[in-house]
């Protein structure tokens, strides 16, 4: 499956961080199958009672999305964007 359709960017979860700072803060990092191109959501951690589902993968706009200038970056997110595309369907609560 080609990841663009619609004028959406299918992109897959490659990174889950947590903030270093007092925001509390969990930072999910979506990427294209070829790691040149990521998305960044950042969701506050509220409560336990705050139920978000994170996904293999999300659509989201063209101009949502930013470059990754850093080669072993990119190799990382490709890799890991291939390897969730293989396990998961896009729907797959992670």
């Amino acid at each position: 499956m080609d990841e663009e359709t619609d004028d959406r960017v299918q992109v897959w979860l490659v990174e889950r961080t947590y903030s270093d700072d007092e925001q509390n803060l969990i930072i999910l990092t979506y990427a294209t199958p070829d790691g040149e191109r990521y998305y960044r959501k950042e969701r506050a951690l509220t409560s336990f009672t705050d139920v978000r589902d994170t996904t293999a993968a999300v659509e989201t706009d063209p101009e949502n999305l930013g470059a990754v200038g850093d080669d072993d970056l990119r190799e990382q997110y490709a890799a890991e964007a291939e390897r969730m595309a293989q396990v998961h369907d896009p729907e797959d609560v992670i």
